[in-house]
């Protein structure tokens, strides 16, 4: 189990308002959470260093960037050995489309979300990425067409 410390609900509001606006201002985080400028900064300073904030990021436009295609792509493994799943991850990790990958139940091993310019880039993706990693037994592709949510806030 994580030893994460125990959060209140001033901790709560701060990393809302810092997902909204990660460039908010310490000054303007306060007043947002009323709380006066230090112990808020304190606080923020406890939740970088405990490991709650992980970091800081930007949004980007994937379409405004020349990856406007999102896959969701289903892999299975033949095996589930130590050697074969560490060179999976391994390689999934240094995969550059890859935005994210999770470990599933059911039917499928792994979860990938990736993004592209276009299927001709996918198909390199899988040709390149994918293939070379061996001991996959199943791959199954979804292309979102549209989105319905896309939300950075936890509730």
């Amino acid at each position: 189990m994580l030893n994460i410390p125990k959060m209140d609900n001033i901790d709560r509001k701060i990393i809302r308002e810092l997902q909204r606006n990660g460039r908010i201002t310490n000054q303007e985080l306060a007043e947002r959470v009323n709380l006066s400028p230090s112990p808020c900064l304190r606080r923020v300073k406890q939740l970088e260093a405990s490991g709650i904030i992980k970091g800081y990021t930007a949004e980007v436009d994937t379409e405004a960037y020349g990856l406007p295609i999102t896959v969701f792509v289903r892999v299975q493994l033949e095996r589930h050995s130590t050697e074969v799943v560490n060179k999976f991850e391994e390689a999934i990790k240094n995969a550059p489309n890859v935005l994210e990958c999770f470990v599933m139940t059911g039917p499928s091993d792994y979860l990938l979300k990736v993004v592209v310019r276009d299927l001709h880039h996918y198909e390199e993706f899988v040709r390149k990425h994918l293939h070379p990693i061996g001991y996959i037994s199943h791959i199954d592709t979804s292309f979102a067409y549209g989105t319905v949510k896309h939300e950075t806030s936890l509730p």
